[in-house]
């Protein structure tokens, strides 16, 4: 029975692509469709194969927002003390430039969630891309810390703008059946980024200097993101409103999913925050498991490096292992988004919040570079198992009217999780005097969110949830 329905699933992708090749979908001469324009007669079909130029372009875009981050993730923890002042014990004092991101990007992910479906999702991309532009102007001309806490302000909006669109549009424009895939492929596009760039700046930075090598790699990255955007990306929000049509007309082709129920046709954005956040069980366990991954995150952004520093590894040698770990994230997603499409989301999900406690705890029993290495690798794929599973599992139940302000209030949950991981970690870090109880107590965390997703969430896989495709 599920092969039977897989296989109908996939047949609907075929078709789609087939008719999408005899009668392709209007667009204006810029490429950018009319947001107030009725739905066409031939719809906007979804599919990885049919929108692949698009698809291809989302995923550049992605990894260029992960090179953005990525350059902060080696050199700004190590050298925070001598370039910046900031005291080697003054954990939440280094804590605050993560504070600051992550508030404001928890926020922002919800604004562009909603504001994407007003205006579209490529305006909020451009936006995003323009508040990028200060980033490396102000840690190159900092007189001290806090005005990396600045910058990262500007950190935050880029990524609450630019990566939630990448998100968004790759889940508007494919199938239901595929969006583990979808979501697999962009995380993997972004976190490859990260782990990519911490490697870069730390050789460029061990060659130049910390601030030249941020400010030449951060205005060249930002440069090309913006005009890439411009240039090549197209707008995704006509092909969430079809889907939402077809529904609404019973048209719909292949897997139907099961949305979750108790919020109206176009709820507020009050509802929907609402009832992804408390009032419904599977959203509320996967919101809090982006947490726990986010201030697991924070532990492997700002304390792993010092860390390591303090057991004598050399900014390069700290580069290579949070590079690995950024890498095997990344890389590890193209085989467990398409992993979730087969047995579904929850399994991946537990395996992945259990394998990454066992990674950090493991972190504070080792004391070679080959071995820390290792486990940046167990932790890589850990991450890799929850992290787009979670994103592909908030973007089944939720319906097309409302998808993006959900996938919105989810991210601004797991975001939030950067600012109260680096109050919670910061925090233990300061009163030990030590930084390894933040790794068991991030470990203990992981533990608990992934016994809560297994005894809260129900799966939300279509193949799984629905009896059979709906066909017209």
């Amino acid at each position: 029975m599920a092969g039977s329905r897989a296989a109908a699933g996939a047949g609907h992708c075929a078709l789609t692509a087939m008719r999408r090749a005899m009668f392709p979908p209007p667009a204006s001469r810029s490429g950018a469709a009319d947001l107030n324009a009725p739905a066409p007669a031939e719809p906007y079909l979804q599919g990885i194969r049919i929108n692949l130029h698009q698809f291809i372009w989302q995923a550049v875009q992605v990894g260029f927002v992960g090179l953005v981050i990525g350059m902060e993730r080696n050199v700004l923890p190590v050298v925070a003390q001598q370039d910046f002042g900031v005291p080697k014990s003054s954990f939440l004092y280094l804590m605050s430039f993560v504070i600051s991101f992550g508030l404001v990007k928890g926020m922002l992910n919800f604004v562009a969630g909603r504001l994407s479906e007003r205006i579209g999702r490529k305006p909020v991309l451009v936006m995003g891309w323009v508040a990028a532009i200060p980033i490396p102007l102000l840690i190159y001309f900092a007189p001290n810390w806090w005005w990396v806490v600045a910058a990262n302000l500007f950190l935050g909006i880029n990524q609450g703008f630019a990566w939630s669109m990448t998100v968004t549009s790759k889940v508007d424009i494919t199938c239901a059946e595929q969006r583990g895939l979808a979501t697999g492929i962009n995380e993997f596009a972004g976190y490859a980024a990260v782990g990519l760039a911490g490697i870069v700046t730390g050789y460029l930075a061990s060659l130049y200097g910390p601030r030249p090598a941020l400010l030449g790699f951060a205005l060249l990255v930002v440069v090309a993101g913006l005009a890439t955007a411009l240039l090549f990306v197209r707008e995704t929000l006509p092909w969430a409103r079809a889907e939402g049509q077809r529904h609404a007309d019973g048209k719909h082709q292949g897997l139907k999913p099961k949305f979750a129920e108790g919020l109206p046709a176009h709820p507020s954005s009050l509802q929907v925050f609402a009832f992804v956040s408390f009032r419904h069980a599977t959203f509320s366990a996967l919101c809090q498991a982006g947490v726990a991954n986010k201030v697991a995150d924070t532990l492997l952004w700002v304390l792993f490096p010092l860390y390591l520093h303090g057991h004598g590894l050399s900014v390069v040698d700290i580069g290579w292992v949070t590079g690995v770990y950024g890498l095997t994230w990344g890389a590890s997603q193209l085989w467990t988004g398409p992993l979730s499409d087969r047995i579904g989301r929850m399994p991946t999900i537990v395996s992945g919040l259990w394998l990454l406690a066992a990674g950090v705890a493991s972190v504070t029993l080792v004391a070679s570079t080959v071995a820390w290495l290792a486990a940046a690798v167990v932790m890589g794929v850990g991450m890799a198992l929850l992290y787009p599973n979670l994103i592909a599992a908030v973007a089944d139940i939720s319906h097309p009217n409302w998808r993006s302000s959900s996938l919105g209030t989810y991210r601004y949950w797991r975001d939030t999780g950067y600012a109260l991981g680096a109050l919670v970690l910061g925090a233990i870090a300061q009163v030990a005097g030590l930084i390894a109880p933040a790794f068991w107590f991030t470990a203990a965390l992981l533990a608990a969110s992934g016994f809560w997703v297994l005894l809260r969430a129900q799966e939300t896989h279509p193949r799984l949830t629905s009896p059979s495709p709906s066909r017209s």
